[in-house]
């Protein structure tokens, strides 16, 4: 499971239109229709081209949890790509990302300046380029680590530094023991 990935996705969801559809069969029938072939959705799922098109027929309703999970990510994944792309470029270009964590934070300072690492819970308004970046390398197939490295630079600037009115000496934010995070556009 990957948090920031996860968290990323589910922000960019919350932009949908429309809401993804919910049966087995519609979920089946739109991947059919998307990959054009019950072939290559029975292959992405791992299951036989038979039990798609029994989903599709509506022989089958109910799909084993597994199946079930696999389906909907699927789903969510291709649904709306459009307002998804609109979504993701108003954010990394006007409106910026929101970020709301429960962590560890801490940062390296000068000697004499108090840099324990303290359990926070911030809310706080990313600049655009922040939300460009973490797109970007979430797109380039970013690990974990790397996303929540660039949302440690961005809370650095925005909530330590205070856009550079405060804190100009510091040297890096510690951003560990994730607790909670969530993002909104």
């Amino acid at each position: 499971m990957s948090l920031f990935g996860d968290g990323l996705e589910k922000a960019v969801q919350k932009a949908f239109t429309r809401p993804a559809p919910k049966s087995a069969g519609a979920q089946m029938r739109y991947l059919v229709k998307q990959m054009k072939g019950t072939k290559a959705v029975a292959q992405m799922l791992r299951v036989s081209q038979r039990t798609v098109e029994r989903y599709v027929k509506d022989e089958i309703k109910k799909p084993r949890a597994d199946l079930a999970g696999r389906l909907e990510r699927e789903v969510k994944a291709r649904w709306q790509p459009q307002i998804r792309a609109k979504a993701r470029a108003k954010a990394a270009s006007t409106g910026g990302i929101v970020i709301d964590t429960r962590a560890r934070m801490g940062y390296v300072a000068p000697i004499g300046s108090t840099d324990q690492d303290r359990i926070r819970h911030l809310t706080v308004a990313l600049p655009p380029q922040y939300a460009a970046r973490l797109f970007d390398a979430q797109d380039a197939g970013a690990s974990d680590d790397e996303l929540q490295q660039i949302a440690a630079e961005a809370l650095k600037e925005v909530y330590f530094q205070d856009s550079g009115r405060r804190a100009g000496s510091l040297e890096e934010v510690r951003f560990t023991d994730v607790q909670h995070l969530e993002f909104d556009l």
